[in-house]
């Protein structure tokens, strides 16, 4: 086989398992995604072109997570094919150095990191924002994604007031409404008790009825006055509620902001080892890649020496392996049990010493 021909013919098998591995994950997300958030919200009557749209703006993330995942199923199962079926064996009965499968290989990996990078700072943070929106539309548009029993939902509005409910009732009518408004810091400036209350649909309106107002100095109500009927703006509404994951997390801002709000912390003297963590994350998680691409080669090397082979099982619980390793890994960087560095890159780390150690053994064989 000819020396160019090589990187051609490695990349014209591992590229169509790469995108079908992509395409593979994708689906399990949304089936996921259906089954955990998207058909409960359907159930409580949101609307399905705003549960399409919530569940639109999650793939870019999903696609900047699992682009590696996928190249490290690729490769094992790419690689584990040429070393079965003897192509590995081809190619140095034709004087070429079966390492000559690395070089391709970690290629397209760095091409997979730098999309995955891309990717996580321009659609990432983009879609993230339209999330939000998408959220509040859906809450706004019919309250009972709180859920009819649900007791003590509380919103929040971009003004700084906490809304309170005892409990949603039929029609998306709120019972027990309370808001409190306070200053940064400081005691309540101002707290509203209702009876009922209701967000207007397609509006950013809560109507409040039955109730009194209390306005405050210090510590000592001020003014208290009764009303019938209210009508209170508010400004981008957030609940305690699950819609779809946490969509506000440090790694799903863009890097100038991230490090932003990192200033402003140290300024500050507090601890951030989730902003930290999410720091190392955006480099560590794109460059997985390079580790997964370099493990995978070095383990068919292997596999080839030995005369064995690597099942499909095998190549599944390899690429769940990290998976695992990044979950446990990543929780423990975001509270501050081990250094934010060696949270995001120890998944790495594992899968190149790994390599190194099965390129080794391969050498010696």
């Amino acid at each position: 086989m000819r020396p160019r021909i090589v990187p051609r013919y490695v990349l014209g098998e591992v590229l169509p398992l790469l995108i079908g591995s992509v395409t593979a994950l994708l689906l399990l997300f949304l089936l996921a995604a259906l089954y955990e958030v998207l058909a409960p919200l359907l159930a409580k009557g949101a609307a399905p072109l705003l549960v399409a749209q919530l569940a639109a703006f999650t793939i870019p993330e999903a696609i900047s997570r699992g682009l590696p995942i996928a190249l490290l199923f690729a490769v094992l199962l790419a690689c584990s094919r040429l070393s079965s079926d003897g192509e590995i064996k081809a190619l140095m009965a034709g004087g070429l150095a079966p390492t000559r499968l690395m070089w391709p290989v970690l290629g397209l990996a760095a091409v997979v990191a730098a999309l995955s990078f891309a990717n996580g700072e321009t659609l990432v943070p983009r879609a993230t924002q339209e999330r939000l929106v998408v959220i509040r539309a859906i809450l706004l548009d019919n309250p009972r994604v709180l859920g009819l029993d649900r007791q003590g939902a509380v919103l929040r509005d971009a003004l700084g007031r906490a809304i309170s409910i005892d409990r949603i009732g039929a029609g998306g009518v709120m019972e027990g409404v309370r808001i409190v408004q306070t200053t940064q810091g400081g005691p309540a400036r101002e707290v509203i008790r209702a009876d009922r209350g209701e967000l207007r649909p397609g509006s950013s309106v809560l109507r409040l009825y039955g109730g009194t107002r209390v306005t405050y100095q210090g510590t000592r109500p001020s003014t208290v006055a009764t009303f019938r009927e209210l009508e209170l703006p508010v400004q981008d509404v957030q609940a305690n509620i699950d819609l779809g994951g946490e969509v506000l997390r440090p790694v799903n801002l863009p890097l100038p902001e991230l490090l932003s709000r990192l200033r402003t912390i140290r300024e500050t003297g507090g601890a951030a080892p989730q902003e930290l963590t999410a720091l190392h994350r955006k480099f560590a998680e794109p460059l997985a890649a390079l580790a997964f691409a370099f493990f995978g080669v070095s383990l068919a090397l292997l596999t080839f020496r030995s005369g064995g082979g690597l099942g499909l099982v095998w190549v599944l619980l390899l690429t769940f392996a990290y998976y695992a390793t990044w979950s446990v890994f990543r929780v423990m960087g975001e509270q501050g049990a081990v250094p934010p560095a060696v949270a995001a890159w120890a998944p790495d780390v594992l899968y190149l010493a790994a390599g190194a150690a099965l390129l080794g053994l391969a050498s010696r064989r």
